[in-house]
């Protein structure tokens, strides 16, 4: 199996919150896209959401403050980053 190039990272996002609003999903689906991220929804409700997140190391670090600033209609208490398996 080939090993990821340090340029491209696979990473968790653990975001926890509030994130019982309809617009928060699609909302890191879209900032994902924008800044050249694969990403992966692995699990979601109303107090936590798990992201499988692909790309350049500082898109990921930029994605994960995005989701501490969210969107306005979601309170985010904390996220968490992980380095993930290179296969998801």
């Amino acid at each position: 199996m080939a090993m990821p190039s340090p340029s491209h990272r696979a990473h968790h996002l653990i975001v926890r919150g509030a994130l019982d609003s309809a617009s928060f999903l699609p909302w890191v689906a879209q900032h994902s896209r924008r800044l050249g991220l694969k990403c992966q929804t692995l699990s979601a409700d109303a107090r936590e959401a798990v992201f499988r997140v692909e790309g350049h190391p500082e898109m990921i670090d930029a994605l994960e403050v995005g989701c501490l600033l969210g969107p306005f209609d979601v309170w985010i208490d904390t996220v968490t980053k992980t380095h993930a398996a290179s296969e998801p």
